[in-house]
């Protein structure tokens, strides 16, 4: 009897705890769910696409004007906005 009494208890407690154990973890999740809202970070004033540098690149081309052979050497700058300016530096004839 005192065997079948003890088995019975550790049982139900058993029983009890991994019902308290569901109930705790079930209703953590539910608060953290519903109480915080989830954070949005917003960025108000500087633009980053702004503060890039532009940047400077220099281009030799060949050009055929008749029966004359040019060597251009053109400096191209890329501009923060996307534009793109190209300047003629140097012709020389090469034939």
């Amino acid at each position: 009897m005192k065997k079948f009494l003890t088995l019975s208890l550790l049982l139900g407690s058993m029983a009890f705890g991994a019902s308290s154990a569901n109930a705790k973890t079930g209703s953590a999740n539910l608060l953290t769910a519903n109480s915080a809202p989830a954070q949005i970070r917003i960025q108000i004033g500087q633009n980053r696409r702004w503060n890039r540098r532009q940047r400077v690149t220099t281009q030799v081309r060949t050009v055929y004007a008749g029966r004359r052979v040019y060597r251009d050497t053109y400096r191209i700058t890329y501009l923060p906005n996307g534009r793109v300016r190209s300047q003629l530096i140097s012709r020389l004839r090469v034939r």
